[in-house]
């Protein structure tokens, strides 16, 4: 959204809800990553709902927007329908994901559809890609700030660390990393696979400015925004904890759910629980 406009947060949980329901039809129809998307429902809802992100849908190249970089380019089905819903393209569109032929791709691909900065599905590029969105913005003179929501998984890659070591270096500001911290990847915990501890202490090491919140809260969420936003002389990471499969209690219990799809009867049973439950 352009400008900041009276937020209510009950009307952003319900919405919330609402992606929800359009994630789990997209993900139950083509089989992809499910548990991935709900754990960044909220992250994105306050994003592009909560005032965050100045944006115009209907022109997706604007110079002074706000960039965003889905650098977990497997969570493309909530990216995609928080777009659609923000009016980049039509609703009906995401009936259509993973078909032959349309762009709405298992992974997103940039300039494919409005509102995609970056073709994300090799794991840990995103930052190093949003950190050359923030030096255009020195060499051109712009005002915009640089959004990057990446996986916990992902921050075991080396590249991660060397651009978070050249954001520092460089002095880049108004730049936000999100790491979507739900704790699992696709074999299992990450604390097993690679543990990332002190992951907090990492990040202030390298030289950011370095919050944590809850990342199912929305108004949580939106509180750390506007502190983050004044912070001026380094970058920003905003670890936020969440639960892989939010939502879902059988697919929170079980994290095989990364990658495979549910079958109709589960579906079904998942739709029930995200209709009548809350996820704060």
């Amino acid at each position: 959204m352009e400008e900041n406009k009276s937020i209510n947060i009950q009307e952003l949980i319900e919405l919330a809800r609402g992606f929800r329901l359009d994630v789990l039809t997209m993900t139950s129809r083509y089989s992809a990553h499910l548990s991935s998307c709900l754990s960044a429902v909220e992250i994105m809802t306050a994003l592009y709902f909560g005032g965050i992100l100045r944006y115009r849908a209907d022109d997706p190249k604007w110079p002074n927007r706000d960039r965003f970089i889905l650098s977990k380019g497997h969570a493309a089905p909530i990216f995609y329908t928080v777009l659609a819903h923000a009016g980049y393209f039509d609703i009906a569109r995401l009936a259509h994901f993973r078909e032959i032929g349309d762009e709405l791709h298992g992974h997103p691909i940039q300039d494919t559809l409005p509102g995609v900065e970056f073709t994300s599905g090799s794991l840990g590029q995103g930052l190093s890609f949003g950190i050359g969105h923030v030096l255009a913005r020195f060499q051109n003179g712009q005002d915009y700030w640089t959004y990057v929501l990446m996986g916990d998984g992902e921050c075991e890659a080396g590249q991660v660390w060397e651009a978070a070591m050249s954001a520092a270096h460089l002095k880049v500001n108004q730049l936000v990393a999100i790491v979507d911290h739900n704790k699992y990847q696709q074999t299992g915990p990450i604390s097993r696979e690679m543990s990332l501890a002190p992951f907090v202490d990492k990040w202030k090491s390298f030289g950011w400015h370095t919050e944590e919140c809850n990342g199912h809260d929305i108004a949580e969420i939106l509180a750390v925004n506007e502190r983050v936003r004044r912070v001026k002389d380094q970058p920003v990471v905003l670890i936020a904890h969440t639960v892989k499969g939010k939502g879902i209690s059988f697919v929170e219990a079980d994290y095989s759910f990364h990658g495979r799809g549910l079958s109709p009867e589960q579906a079904s049973k998942a739709r029930e629980e995200i209709l009548c439950h809350s996820v704060n």
